[in-house]
């Protein structure tokens, strides 16, 4: 994707972040020159998981970013106000808050336990909250506030919840919050959006719980989430609120062609639709709308 704006000299301060989507959002904010903070547990390797919140500061770096790494729960009200102040001290400020960090099990009501089920709510809807909150002061100064959070267009088919009620309840409750602060902060000029991917990503949680290689080979890789929402967070934050985008169609409006430079596997093999979306025909150019 080409564009003329530019998130160089901006903050932003992202939940999780190690690995995945969260990462290539940080690196393509990096490689305009911006300010990464991260939030995030993850201070010791995962036998299973690659990189740690430190692994990640390097890359930003290296992208041509400055990085912070704060090791701290986003569930836990201290780590996040430490790590909004750890921010403001280093960068200044903070531009953006960015909500990353997410948990997932896909496990039905009487499978589901109640440890897993207080997990998703506290890190999805709760840590969202707290995030938000302690960085409302800096967003409302900054010139032009966005709040991203990581989760999916509200749909109230039963479908959703018959399949995984926990995780459905948690990833809605994270995109009310994106209603809830849109006309909030509407007036302070600070745009709060939701951004969810049409298609299976090429990440950890889809190869471990959402089918293995196979669902990778239809997935696309976590860069076509990092070019999106480097384009939702350069826009004018009091025109660009209150929205549910895909990432296609956010880098269809940019004017991007074709998709398929983002596909894990190069073809025009089949991909994968991803949860909470209804089914239809994914392809790599925008739908043609006749009549």
């Amino acid at each position: 994707m080409t564009s003329d704006r530019s998130l160089s000299g901006k903050t932003i301060l992202m939940s999780g972040g190690s690995r995945g989507i969260g990462l290539a959002i940080a690196l393509r904010a990096a490689r305009d020159g911006a300010n990464v903070a991260l939030l995030a547990k993850t201070d010791q390797p995962h036998p299973k998981l690659e990189g740690t919140v430190h692994t990640a500061a390097a890359e930003i770096e290296a992208a041509g970013g400055r990085a912070l790494a704060v090791v701290g729960d986003v569930r836990d009200g201290e780590s996040v106000a430490g790590a909004v102040a750890k921010t403001v001290e280093a960068f200044g400020g903070i531009d953006v808050v960015v909500n990353n960090a997410s948990a997932i099990d896909l496990r039905p009501t009487a499978e589901l336990p109640l440890k897993s089920f207080d997990l998703m709510q506290q890190i999805e809807i709760r840590g969202t909250f707290a995030l938000v909150q302690a960085a409302l002061p800096h967003l409302k100064a900054a010139a032009n506030g966005h709040i991203l959070t990581l989760s999916p267009p509200i749909d109230l088919n039963p479908r959703w919840f018959g399949q995984h009620l926990g995780y459905a309840l948690a990833k809605y409750g994270m995109s009310m919050t994106t209603i809830g602060f849109a006309e909030e902060l509407r007036a302070d000029g600070v745009a709060a959006n939701s951004l969810w991917p049409r298609t299976l990503i090429a990440t950890a949680a889809v190869r471990n719980l959402l089918g293995g290689e196979d669902s990778i080979a239809m997935a696309r890789t976590p860069e076509i989430m990092a070019d999106a929402a480097h384009a939702i967070l350069t826009r004018d934050a009091r025109q660009a609120t209150g929205n549910f985008y895909l990432d296609d169609e956010v880098l269809w409006a940019e004017g991007v062609e074709d998709l398929s430079g983002y596909r894990t596997i190069p073809g025009d093999g089949p991909l994968g639709l991803d949860l909470f979306l209804d089914e239809q025909e994914i392809g790599d150019r925008r739908p043609v709308t006749v009549g």
